[in-house]
């Protein structure tokens, strides 16, 4: 049973017990940061929820519904214009954050990324430290950073930093089974999430995650040193995280038309930050993408470290002609994996995924 809206962070026991003591006695500005998936975004709304509840977050009454159904006048979620967040929008959040809140709560400002205000041709992190130096009474900044790196120290310094941490499979798995996934379901998702709860929230709803996973796995033994077959299997991992990324597109969909909805029903004529949630949408769509591809270089990097390691044990028992054969298994899975850590690396430089495929498995079938 749900004790307030705090109650469903799982595994991240002491940012929940830093936030339960702040929301008595709130500061003006709060920092959230932790990797991707850490559940940052659950706990802003969380906290936001609670700031604007009598009870300080019981979950039920109507300043925490407004909150957590994303329809509360008084709790503003930031838009940015491009990749990078930009003077003229922080100056927009900052005009938006000194109006006086219509109802009894705050005015909370969420401003999402804001690793975001150090990039670009022209960084914006001062016009943002301006609104935290001189902060309207009743405003309440909530920001959020996936890595907050020395760049970013002179807004850390006005903030309350609240840290997250990459959730376990154990974590992951009891947040699924609370959300009605079955056991199995749940146990395969969240061993396959990486510690990201917002990508296993997709694969639990996602009927091919075996079948990609037989495929990643298969690679060595359909390798036949063909050109035209690693093409084959580099399309046909294309195709498959093709189709991995139904269920998360379905799952856009049907957040952006509940919101709708909720909306029309306290008589907005649609969702007010709708421009903001469409492109948050595409980032954690190409987020997705990249993080399947690298999910299965490590899924076929486990198949190649245990080949070796059971040729190393066949080499050690070994006391026949076969000693060469299996030296050579040891040092071509030694290369493969390799070759694995290059095409990871590769990933981080934005690199073409059909061309990156195509190379891997070329690279591959020449070992």
């Amino acid at each position: 049973m749900v004790k307030d809206v705090f109650d469903s962070l799982v595994g991240q026991d002491r940012a929940v017990a830093a936030l339960r003591q702040h929301v008595r006695h709130p500061v003006h500005a709060y920092l959230f940061s932790g990797p991707t998936g850490s559940n940052v975004n659950d706990a802003v709304i969380a906290f936001a929820a609670a700031l604007q509840c009598p009870q300080f977050g019981c979950g039920t009454c109507e300043a925490c519904r407004k909150v957590l159904h994303h329809v509360d006048p008084d709790v503003h979620v930031a838009e940015r214009a491009g990749v990078s967040w930009r003077v003229d929008d922080l100056r927009e959040v900052d005009r938006v954050s000194r109006r006086r809140p219509l109802g009894t709560g705050y005015q909370v400002m969420i401003i999402n990324d804001i690793e975001f205000t150090v990039s670009g041709a022209a960084p914006s992190a001062p016009a943002l430290l301006k609104s935290l130096e001189e902060p309207p009474t009743r405003t309440i900044f909530l920001l959020t950073a996936e890595e907050v790196s020395d760049a970013l120290d002179t807004i850390v310094s006005r903030c309350v930093e609240i840290k997250f941490m990459s959730m376990s499979e154990a974590d992951l798995e009891e947040v699924l089974r609370r959300e009605g996934a079955s056991a199995d379901v749940a146990a395969t998702a969240a061993r396959s999430a990486g510690g990201n709860l917002a990508r296993a929230r997709v694969l639990v709803r996602d009927p091919g995650l075996g079948e990609r996973l037989d495929i990643w796995r298969s690679v060595p033994d359909r390798l036949k040193g063909t050109a035209a077959e690693a093409a084959q299997i580099a399309l046909e991992i294309s195709g498959a995280i093709d189709a991995a990324m139904a269920p998360l597109e379905t799952m856009h969909a049907q957040d952006l038309a509940r919101r709708t909805i909720e909306a029309k029903e306290v008589g907005l004529r649609s969702v007010g930050n709708r421009k903001e949630i469409e492109a948050q949408f595409k980032r954690e769509e190409r987020r997705f993408r990249a993080e399947e591809l690298r999910f299965g270089l490590s899924v076929l990097t486990g198949v190649y470290r245990d080949r070796m390691m059971a040729a190393l044990t066949e080499l050690e028992a070994s006391e026949n002609s076969t000693e060469g054969r299996t030296h050579y298994r040891v040092s071509s899975s030694l290369q493969a994996i390799d070759i694995l850590l290059e095409a990871n690396e590769r990933l981080m430089t934005n690199i073409d995924e059909s061309l990156l495929l195509v190379d891997l498995m070329l690279a591959l079938t020449r070992l």
